[in-house]
């Protein structure tokens, strides 16, 4: 399976990372943007209820040209496994080889459970996933009989145009350690999640390399991009106050990033009694803001000045992270895109 290493004419990757916090269209803008000014990737959220993650993918495919693109992350749940290979099939035709990224995550609780899936089992879910993508993406046919993904003489059925292998790695959107050393056995390539600090890389690195060596794999053979929040303003309050927000909201709605975060429980049971749980409206998050501290701020995310935001950026390169994609939250992303355009190193 194709591995996402391009290394960039600055010697470092980088990549955006985009939500719902800005429309399609201008986020279209912002992809093509990036990519002028040398951006490696771009991945797009399926997060909550906000956005799929598919219709914009396609969307940036269709107005550029080099940039990679990827999943960051669908979820193995609610699409069959065999949708899953056709669709990133699909989008390497749009697009082209050695562009798409598939990223597949085992999604929360309790969103799932409010649309009534059960995430029980969910390390077996993930790893029949990854093995039947990989082969149908491989182009082979596929019988499989597991727990939770049952194929029978399945194959992607490409008559017209290229019936060779598809040039798509199977990334996993991994936090917990569990998952991230399944990812290490199984995975073309591990998408590291965000608001954790570079000390949290650490043990997620030595999760991994327990997972390749299962695999007769090492490290090296697993691409790492990670999510990293990066609030950039020259008013170094106002940044500080925009990642304020999204951490307020996450740390009271996603145990799986709070269980990673490294943030007091004591803190974590503050701000979920603030926000009310999932789904928080902006003013419950607004008036949960304040509990969060600008030490937790600088922890879990990189905030602040354009030096400042470079400087923590190249703390998660230090510790694993092979190609930092940056969320923008300021009001001018493009500040962002222009600060990183020759690299972080």
């Amino acid at each position: 399976m194709s591995q996402s290493k391009r290394v960039s004419e600055r010697g470092d990757r980088v990549g955006m990372y985009l939500q719902d916090k800005h429309p399609i269209r201008e986020n279209m803008d912002l992809v093509q943007y990036a990519e002028k000014q040398g951006f490696d990737e771009v991945w797009q959220a399926e997060s909550r209820l906000a956005r799929d993650g598919i219709t914009p993918i396609a969307a940036y495919a269709a107005v550029t040209e080099d940039i990679r693109i990827g999943s960051g992350v669908i979820n193995n749940w609610t699409r069959n496994t065999a949708l899953i290979a056709q669709t990133m099939s699909t989008l390497e035709e749009l697009a082209g080889p050695d562009r798409i990224l598939c990223g597949v995550g085992a999604w929360w609780d309790p969103l799932a459970e409010k649309v009534g899936i059960d995430r029980s089992g969910a390390l077996r879910a993930m790893r029949e996933c990854v093995e039947v993508t990989q082969s149908l993406l491989e182009m082979e046919n596929v019988t499989y009989d597991g727990e939770f993904v049952q194929m029978r003489d399945v194959e992607l059925d490409v008559v017209h145009g290229d019936t060779g292998p598809r040039t798509v790695p199977v990334y996993v959107g991994a936090t917990g350690f569990k998952m991230l050393e399944l990812t290490g056995h199984f995975a073309d390539g591990v998408l590291l999640n965000y608001l954790v600090s570079p000390e949290y890389n650490q043990k997620a690195l030595e999760a991994l390399e327990a997972g390749a060596d299962r695999g007769d794999r090492t490290l090296a053979d697993l691409d790492r991009p990670q999510l990293v929040v990066c609030s950039m303003d020259h008013d170094v309050d106002q940044a500080l106050d925009n990642a304020r927000e999204l951490i307020t909201q996450y740390l009271g709605q996603q145990p799986h990033i709070m269980k990673a975060s490294g943030v007091s429980q004591d803190l974590i049971d503050e701000v979920g009694e603030a926000i009310g749980g999932w789904p928080a409206e902006k003013a419950d998050i607004q008036q949960g803001m304040h509990l969060i501290p600008d030490e937790v701020v600088h922890k879990l995310t990189a905030s602040g000045s354009p030096e400042q935001c470079r400087e923590k950026v190249r703390e998660y390169a230090e510790n694993g992270c092979q190609c930092p994609i940056l969320y923008p939250l300021g009001d001018d992303p493009k500040l962002m895109i222009d600060e990183f355009a020759d690299g972080y190193l």
